[in-house]
């Protein structure tokens, strides 16, 4: 069985105990991102097997075509939006997922959101460089953090900031004040919360009805003191309004993990703004979310070998 492994860039893949497959494999763990092109497809030809790793390499229905060998994508994850799942299915490519962790994505956005308010890379740069004490950082005691998506990673940043003792604020499509109440959070409308938040964090779901739902109004609307967060979508955002936001300094400043084009290119905008907190999308990136990402990869390969599989991702 010939397997191939996307952006693998950690190297994990050559790790994992593949042993529970009953059939020969031959593996083929890509370490660097290969876009759609001659290229990739050149790679994954004659592979019965693609592994997926989250959204980082769109498969849609062209990709899919051209790949006649291609019987089974496993994504890591419940699901994947860049995976045209209704094309597979007409193309008889039984598309699987996994289980995943959340926690790790709730993590990363207070680390973020630390390392903004406190200036850890600016003090850390100092420091090393010789010098002592360059900023004064925020308080978030007491300061506002405003959610847009209340979802179950929300739901966990609205935790967290209660334990700083932070107000916290919500926002959705479809969010209900029985529900923000549940996180004990306040249901503001859009335009509120981005007035009124100290810390406006984006936990939504990337759909064509939320994409671009933080754009010039939303960020016109923040104080100039305040800062976004981003570990969910890049495509939530309206990146051009944020980096005119940004270079204009109407906001204090923004962290994100996620952007429109991944992996990020070289010399973008945004990585020339000093006003950013920039990481290559680690929000799912942990060692136990590793683990459990590529136990059920193997066992979804094992389970289809045998005519039985499992986690099917429906499209």
């Amino acid at each position: 069985m010939r397997i191939a492994v996307l952006d693998d860039y950690q190297g994990i893949a050559e790790t994992v105990d593949w042993s529970a497959i009953p059939r020969p494999i031959d593996l083929l763990a890509l370490r660097e991102h290969i876009a759609p092109g001659d290229e990739l497809l050149a790679l994954l030809a004659g592979r019965e097997v693609v592994v997926a790793m989250r959204e980082r390499t769109p498969i849609d229905a062209e990709l899919l075509g051209r790949l006649p060998s291609l019987k089974l994508l496993v994504t890591t994850g419940p699901f994947n939006a860049a995976i045209d799942t209704a094309a597979a299915r007409r193309l008889g490519i039984t598309v699987c997922g996994t289980g995943g962790i959340i926690t790790s994505t709730v993590e990363l956005t207070w680390a973020l959101i630390h390392a903004l308010q406190r200036h850890l890379i600016v003090e850390d740069r100092a420091v090393r460089a010789g010098r002592w004490q360059q900023t004064v950082g925020a308080d978030l005691a007491g300061a506002t953090l405003g959610l847009v998506g209340l979802g179950r990673i929300g739901r966990r940043v609205a935790a967290v900031g209660h334990a700083f003792g932070m107000r916290v604020t919500a926002w959705s499509p479809n969010l209900t004040a029985e529900r923000a109440a549940e996180a004990r959070a306040e249901l503001l409308d859009r335009h509120s919360l981005f007035a009124t938040a100290d810390v406006v964090s984006v936990h939504l779901v990337l759909s064509e009805a939320t994409r671009g739902v933080v754009g010039r109004a939303e960020l016109a609307a923040m104080k100039s003191s305040a800062i976004l967060v981003n570990t969910a979508r890049g495509g939530l955002i309206d990146e051009a309004a944020l980096i005119e936001a940004l270079r204009a300094k109407r906001i204090k400043g923004a962290a994100l993990d996620v952007y429109g084009e991944e992996p990020l290119p070289p010399g973008h905008p945004l990585t020339g703004l000093p006003n950013t907190v920039l990481t290559p999308h680690l929000g799912y990136v942990t060692e136990k979310c590793m683990e459990r990402f590529y136990r059920d990869i193997v066992d979804d390969i094992a389970a289809y070998c045998v005519g039985a599989p499992r986690r099917i991702v429906a499209g």
